[in-house]
């Protein structure tokens, strides 16, 4: 594996740690607002980190994620909604990275 990719999928990893660090601190405090605001400064930089270090067509992919609609009615479940929501496509793109063969130097 490449350094760049290497890197890339460090940081890919880093941010999942961090996200679930967020839904951790978000449901033991049961303040989904805070969580919610917390959360959208972390995509804000996990834009930029991705975009920077695996590529900006990844960075816009990841921007342009929303969580869709939710009719549950129960923040709790609302939020951890979001949370997968960013999770998944993170979880998905370091399989890829980790699965890019290694290039000859």
């Amino acid at each position: 594996m490449s350094p760049d990719i290497s890197k890339g999928l460090t940081v890919v990893r880093q941010q999942i740690d961090e996200l679930e660090t967020l839904e951790k601190q978000t449901l033991q405090d049961l303040n989904t607002i805070a969580g919610a605001e917390r959360i959208a400064k972390w995509k804000e930089h996990t834009v930029s980190l991705i975009t920077n270090t695996v590529g900006p067509l990844e960075g816009q992919a990841f921007a342009r994620i929303q969580q869709g609609p939710s009719f549950t009615n129960d923040l709790v479940e609302e939020f951890v909604d979001l949370v997968e929501c960013y999770r998944s496509p993170l979880i998905i793109l370091a399989k890829r990275l980790a699965s890019i063969p290694p290039t000859k130097s």
